[in-house]
């Protein structure tokens, strides 16, 4: 469970440090959008993966 928590904090970390610089480089709105939609698809398929994987 602790890592768990762990694994999320890290992922939250990791997240603050990118994101000023993902929305700098992105000012365009259509160009942040279809970033924005390919880093969730990315992020999904890891997850989903990784479901596989473990469970």
């Amino acid at each position: 469970m602790s890592d768990d928590i762990l694994s999320i904090v890290y992922l939250l970390l990791v997240l603050a440090l990118v994101l000023p610089g993902f929305i700098y480089m992105n000012k365009n709105k259509k160009i942040f959008l279809k970033n924005l939609f390919l880093w969730v698809l990315i992020i999904l398929i890891l997850v989903i993966v990784s479901y596989i994987i473990y469970d």
